[in-house]
Formats: C-alpha cells, structure tokens, sequence
C-alpha cells in the first residue's frame, strides 16, 4: 500500500483589522488638527493679523526669506545624492519634491513615499538594494540630527545663560538616546556576527510586539541586518563625513527659514533669541520621529507657537511668523511635488532598463 504524504494544512488568509482600528488613527489625526487650528491657534493670532504682519516685511526681508526657502528646498536633494553613488541631482529633486508632498498630505504618507521612492529610482535604472541603502542610512543620519539638535541648542543655552533642571534633563536625556543611536550603528558595523547578533535580537522584540496581534513571528532579521551591514560599511567609510555635512546643511538651511520668518514679522533677538529659537525648533522637530499626522501638521505649529511665546515672543507675532514659516516649508513643497511628479510619469528621456544605472567604486556588484 502506497504511504501518502501529510498535507501541510492550508495557509491562514490574513485577518482584515476591525473598522475601528482602521479608522482609529485618522481620527484622532483630524481631532489633533481641528483643535489645533480652530480652537488652540485662535487664541493667539487671527488671520488677518498674520496678513497684516506678511505686509509689514520690507522687499529686502521678502527677499531674503524668499533666498532661504529655496535654498532649503535645494538641500533637500544633497543627502539623497550622497547616499547613491550615480544619482544625478535632478533625479534626487524630482524624488525629495514628489516624495515630500506625499508625505505632507497623507495618512501614512511615509510608506507611500517610500513605494514611490523606489519606483522612481527603478525607473531610472537603480537597484532595490542600492535605493534601500540610501533610505536607511539618510534615515539614520535624520533621526541622528533630531536627536542631536537639541542636545546641541540646550549645550549653546548652558553656555550662555544659567541652565534650568528641566533643561538639564532634556539635555541628558537626548544625550543618552543620541549615545545609544551611535553605539547600535557601531555595533552593526563592526562585525557580520554582529550585525546577525542584533538583527536576531531585533528579531525577538518584533515578535514580541506582534503576538499579542495575532501576526506570525518574523524571520530572517539576521540575515537582513548581515546584508545591511556589508552594503553600508562601504559607502559610510568613503562618504560619512559628506553624508554628516549634507544632513547638516538640510537641518540648519530650515531652521534658518524659521529665524529670518521671526525677524521679519518682528520679533527681536530681545524677545527671543537665536539660541532660544534653535532650542524650539529642535524639539519641535523631535516632535516629528513620531507620525501623529502627515508632516507633522498641527504638531509643529502648536510646538513652535508655544515654546517660541514661552521664551518670551509676542504671541501675534510669533504665531504670525510660525504660519509663514510652515507655508515655506510645508505647503509650498505640495504644489511642487504634484508637478514633479506629473513630470516623472511622462518624461522618458532619463528612463533606464532596470539594474543598469552607472556603477562606482562604491557600488560592489554584489548589491
């Protein structure tokens, strides 16, 4: 008699996430921004006094701002060319001005941007594995600067002024995430076992998070990581110091949007000065590590509003100033993006067949 084989039993389809929980997130986004500008922004300024304050700006302070913003526009591209060896800087703008508009108008605008990200860059010829290296360490290198900026601002503060304990603990506690950052990408880096070593054990937590949901355990994390590991070590030995120097450039090229916004709209270094500002906005921007909404609109306004009137800014005026600062640098880029990407669905003359993009030194053929 013929042994028949065991069936393995049939695969669990997934399990659909109730209405609710669906629905849970992009509730409470739209309940963050109705109380934000409808109950906690009317408090300090109007519309027609942040119109008054824009046409109070001289022609020279509407020049200058004007400068900054498209400066600030233009750094945006620097990280991602350093990031991928052979990208040319009018690919990078094309993806960092789509992308960013995505990211400012949709729930979950991140994942999106990123499924896009590749796209573009397959279209242009480029490996999933070269545009994962970008994503991840410009990833990196951002949340370093969000975890460095303010340890930075509230050291410059110290120095200048006597520090509060509330200052202090801030302080502390960004220097110990910032730490502990660097000491996890050295640990990755150093070795193939361990980057295995922590891909497990990142594995682990994964998992452990996702039982109580019902989700299978991950797999694969190690070897995930080991790849990781062997594709980044390359290109950070060679260009660490750019990539550092571009992310830089990005964070204090939109600070400086802020600042010239202030001095326009009047608000003096005697109410709140540059050090104060770069304090706010640092923590403001810390703000953003967590996706509450798209861009992290309502959340910076009402971080920047509050902190900048707390260091002692007229409440008018520094509202003023936040709404022109967040037109500059999150509504302006909207506009922008849809007609980048307008343009990449029917240019055809940058097109590439798929894995054919020009390769460097450090681009291993392994990648």
């Amino acid at each position: 008699m013929t042994a028949v084989a065991p069936q393995a039993p049939p695969a669990r389809p997934p399990r659909n996430k109730p209405l609710w929980r669906r629905l849970l997130a992009p509730v409470l986004s739209l309940a963050l921004l109705a109380a934000v500008f409808f109950w906690f922004l009317p408090q300090f300024t109007s519309l027609s006094d942040v119109w008054s304050a824009v046409r109070g700006m001289s022609w020279a302070e509407l020049g200058l701002l004007a400068a900054a913003t498209v400066w600030n526009l233009a750094t945006y591209q620097f990280v991602m060319v350093v990031t991928m060896p052979g990208l040319r800087l009018r690919e990078a703008t094309v993806s960092t001005l789509t992308t960013t508009a995505v990211s400012n108008t949709v729930l979950g605008g991140a994942a999106i941007s990123l499924g896009l990200t590749y796209g573009m860059n397959s279209s242009w010829g480029f490996s999933r594995s070269r545009t994962s290296v970008s994503l991840l360490l410009s990833g990196l290198w951002n949340n370093f600067a969000k975890l460095a900026l303010p340890v930075l601002a509230l050291s410059l503060l110290a120095l200048s002024s006597t520090p509060s304990t509330g200052r202090l603990v801030a302080g502390l506690a960004g220097v110990g995430g910032l730490v502990a950052a660097v000491v996890l990408l050295g640990l990755l880096l150093r070795s193939r076992e361990s980057a295995a070593r922590i891909g497990t054990g990142a594995g682990r937590v994964a998992s452990a998070v996702l039982r109580p949901f019902g989700r299978p355990p991950v797999h694969g994390w190690d070897q995930a990581t080991t790849k990781f590991r062997d594709r980044t070590a390359l290109l950070l030995r060679a260009r660490w110091h750019w990539l550092t120097l571009a992310t830089l450039v990005s964070q204090v090229s939109l600070f400086l949007v802020l600042l010239i916004a202030l001095r326009a709209v009047g608000v003096t270094s005697g109410q709140v000065s540059a050090l104060e500002a770069l304090a706010v906005f640092a923590f403001a921007r810390l703000l953003t590590a967590i996706p509450f909404t798209p861009g992290g609109l309502g959340v910076i306004e009402l971080a920047l509003i509050t902190g900048l009137a707390a260091a002692g800014g007229d409440r008018p005026l520094v509202a003023a100033a936040v709404l022109v600062f967040r037109g500059l640098t999150y509504v302006l880029p909207i506009p922008l993006g849809v007609g980048t990407y307008l343009f990449w669905r029917h240019n055809r003359s940058w097109r590439r067949e798929p894995n054919t993009a020009p390769r460097t030194d450090l681009v291993p053929e392994t990648a």
